[in-house]
């Protein structure tokens, strides 16, 4: 008898600096070390499907912790205070505006693509999620894209638009 022992694991990053992980590991016995081949693959198939199958149950997430408890002191950089503060950097938070005005966009719009995008508000976005909302903006407001369409689509318009 020959034992063939398979696992199949994947890895998923999640919101929050947060990650999940699943894999199953089976054992099987074969007869003849031709079929090692086909039980393999049928095998591979198998633990992937079912593994995928699982892994889109994301489970429990921890929530977000409150930025005045991150650095001890609430004040980490210097420049957070209050309702004003924002997780991705300085630079970001500046561009982000600045498109934002330099476009009259709706703040209202941008607070709903980002809820789309990532489950949470602009001032909530961690730098990576910022370089892509900025990237969004950026694309669709570029002066080589004017009269061009939207490349998103119209999930944000500017102000006063119709």
């Amino acid at each position: 008898m020959i034992v063939l022992e398979t696992n199949y694991s994947k890895k998923l990053g999640l919101p929050g600096y947060s990650s999940h992980q699943f894999s199953i590991t089976l054992k099987t016995e074969i007869a003849d070390l031709a079929q090692v081949q086909t039980e393999s693959n049928r095998l591979y198939q198998l633990l992937q499907q079912s593994v995928d199958a699982s892994i889109k149950e994301v489970g429990f997430l921890p929530t977000e912790v409150p930025i005045q408890n991150r650095n001890g002191n609430g004040n980490g950089n210097g420049h957070h205070n209050g309702n004003d503060t924002w997780e991705c950097s300085d630079k970001q938070k500046a561009l982000i505006l600045k498109i934002v005005e330099e476009h009259k966009l709706d703040k209202k719009e941008i607070e709903a693509l980002a809820q789309d995008r990532f489950g949470k508000g602009v001032k909530a976005l961690n730098k990576l999620e910022a370089s892509q909302i900025i990237e969004i903006l950026l694309q669709e407001h570029s002066d080589n894209n004017k009269g061009n369409g939207r490349r998103f689509g119209s999930r944000y318009q500017k102000a006063g638009a119709k």
